[in-house]
């Protein structure tokens, strides 16, 4: 959970979702129910995205949710590489038409969502990270991907949903990323850029696996250094530092193998491709007031209206917990116990 501020005044806190990326998970995960809204529309991904904020919300207790959802119409990555994303599987049509009602539902509800032109969910998860930042706020980016580690700092962490629940889930804090990975959260996109991305049809540089670009980074600082020396001293800091290592723990050495191959045509040319790629946006207007009051994404909402919202995904236990969820205060507005 994130911890108060040390004057132990608690800042407010802002979860930020990835709803497409929870819509994906819960279509596989639930399709089997075949359950539908009193509408007699497939629901069961809406359902399924709903209730998991529903927990974490429970779990949490912000102060306000914001919703980032996909521009379907448009790409400035694809725009720019025809090929991104490609070889995904064609999206069932079911799942098609839950991720296209999905802004409604949860505008209907109150929370905030927010589609940025040509533009991706990532993009206003990296933007309400750095609103946080900014406003002195906490924040909880929520969502399946990888993508957003690279916003991972002191007053923002990631709770990754896999399977088993937002309770089963790792809540990623920057010591915990530098354990899974090796590598600190503001050198996340340097290493993902190494290492390539087979979901986003993004290869890494060739022949650096996970292992080594955390090495590289662990010990040279930045692919900035790492280039430098390239450039400047033939890599010998690179091999230097990797068969140091080597030594250390008794290891093959490799480092004019990888001093090779970071030094190949077409090696950085790779790197800073995907580099630009996967750089989120981190400017966006989330239309975000939080000291308006009924401004939507703000916390509690009226009973009522989560009554009438909730109640039309036809599952009373779901509707009796957004109730629940949805109406109480905020962690930051209870009284000190």
């Amino acid at each position: 959970m994130p911890q108060p501020a040390e004057d132990d005044a608690p800042r407010r806190l802002l979860l930020a979702v990835d709803a497409p990326s929870l819509l994906h998970r819960h279509h596989h995960a639930r399709a089997h129910t075949r359950h539908l809204d009193r509408s007699g529309r497939p629901a069961w991904a809406l359902h399924g995205m709903l209730r998991q904020i529903l927990e974490s919300i429970d779990a949490f207790a912000p102060d306000a949710v914001i919703f980032g959802l996909d521009d379907r119409t448009s790409s400035l990555r694809r725009d720019f590489y025809p090929a991104y994303k490609a070889g995904r599987a064609e999206k069932d049509p079911e799942l098609v038409d839950q991720l296209d009602r999905s802004g409604a539902l949860l505008n209907a509800l109150g929370l905030a969502t927010v589609t940025p032109p040509g533009l991706e969910a990532d993009d206003v998860n990296a933007s309400a990270a750095a609103w946080a930042v900014r406003e002195g706020w906490q924040c909880v980016l929520i969502t399946s991907d990888r993508d957003s580690f690279a916003h991972i700092g002191e007053h923002v962490s990631v709770l990754r949903l896999i399977d088993g629940g937002i309770h089963g889930s790792p809540l990623l804090t920057p010591s915990r990323l530098q354990a899974l990975y090796g590598v600190p959260a503001d050198r996340y996109l340097e290493f993902a850029a190494l290492r390539g991305d087979a979901s986003d049809n993004l290869p890494g540089v060739n022949g650096i696996g996970e292992k080594t670009a955390a090495t590289l980074l662990a010990h040279l600082g930045s692919m900035q250094a790492v280039w430098a020396d390239l450039a400047e001293d033939d890599g010998r800091s690179v091999v230097a530092a990797l068969d140091a290592l080597a030594a250390e723990t008794g290891a093959r050495r490799i480092g004019n193998l990888v001093r090779t191959r970071l030094a190949a045509e077409g090696a950085r040319e790779r790197y800073e491709f995907n580099l630009r790629l996967m750089s989120s946006r981190t400017d966006l207007d989330l239309g975000l007031t939080p000291d308006v009051p009924g401004t939507p994404g703000l916390l509690p909402i009226d009973p009522a209206r989560v009554q009438r919202v909730v109640g039309h995904l036809d599952i009373q236990a779901t509707t009796d917990l957004a109730v629940r969820v949805l109406s109480t205060d905020p962690a930051s507005t209870r009284p000190a116990q």
